[in-house]
């Protein structure tokens, strides 16, 4: 009976994050395993196929060039994912540098925060858009430009994080004994970033997905021959009304990836956060 109440407990604690982190870790699988689970080559065509709909030789049917849909959205999630990851990583280095920067140094707050609200005045897609026409489509431009975009919501976490931390008392005491501004940085404020950090960048992850797909549906960031799930929705379209499962598939692969690090968020963040998880 204990081991049951204990775990309930845990559960209720810990259940967002167990959701969240269950439905992302099938993701991250299928996109490790894309060239195992998926039946066919993506980009094979057959147009003797145009047009199936869902059945055992193709699980969600066949779009207008005869392509196994099953197939573009299992290698959608590894175009997705990869990414995601890479616009992550970007994120969390600069945003975290800059962030701190500006908590430390007034002047520095000054110039960096000035930035990143131009960046923020404008809308994230439309941002994204007017960078990739300057740069071009592309992998390594779509990262750039999400980034980008992502990047003000990480300084202010990580800024509004350290301005906190140098009043407290152990930050004062290092300050008194002599500690050089980076070894304050980066040995007794930067540990206290952590927590916030990790909540931030899993909803930033959420946001590059749907941003992801949204603007390879508009037409721009990745070549048409790429399987990501924003240009299967956009090949859909015309076809919304005979064969609705096209639309259908790859929404809710979106749906699934966005749902997963949004529960993942928000279950860490009452997780980590003190005054959430004693209320």
């Amino acid at each position: 009976m204990g081991k049951k109440r204990n775990w309930r407990k845990f559960f209720g604690k810990y259940n967002m994050v167990l959701i969240g982190g269950i439905m992302f870790l099938i993701m991250v699988i299928v996109a490790f395993l894309a060239t195992s689970i998926a039946p066919y080559d993506p980009q094979h065509m057959n147009m003797m196929e145009s047009l199936r709909p869902p059945s055992a030789a193709h699980l969600c049917g066949t779009d207008e060039f005869g392509r196994d849909v099953f197939s573009r959205i299992i290698y959608g999630a590894r175009i997705s994912l990869s990414i995601s990851l890479s616009v992550l990583v970007l994120v969390g280095i600069f945003g975290t540098v800059l962030g701190m920067l500006a908590g430390f140094y007034h002047t520095a707050d000054t110039v960096i925060m000035r930035f990143m609200d131009g960046l923020m005045a404008f809308p994230t897609v439309i941002l994204a858009l007017v960078i990739l026409t300057v740069l071009g489509s592309g992998i390594p431009n779509l990262v750039l430009a999400l980034s980008i975009t992502q990047l003000p919501r990480m300084v202010r976490t990580v800024r509004t994080t350290v301005i906190s931390a140098k009043q407290l008392e152990h930050v004062e005491a290092a300050r008194a004994m002599g500690a050089s501004d980076a070894r304050i940085m980066f040995r007794y404020i930067l540990p206290l970033c952590v927590s916030p950090m990790i909540v931030r960048l899993t909803l930033i992850m959420a946001l590059t997905v749907l941003n992801e797909a949204s603007l390879t549906f508009l037409g721009v960031g990745l070549s048409p021959d790429i399987p990501s799930w924003g240009t299967i929705l956009s090949e859909a379209r015309q076809h919304i009304y005979t064969s609705p499962y096209l639309i259908f598939l790859p929404g809710l692969a979106i749906l699934w990836s966005v749902m997963s690090l949004n529960l993942l968020g928000d279950g860490l963040r009452d997780v980590l956060d003190p005054k959430l998880s004693n209320s």
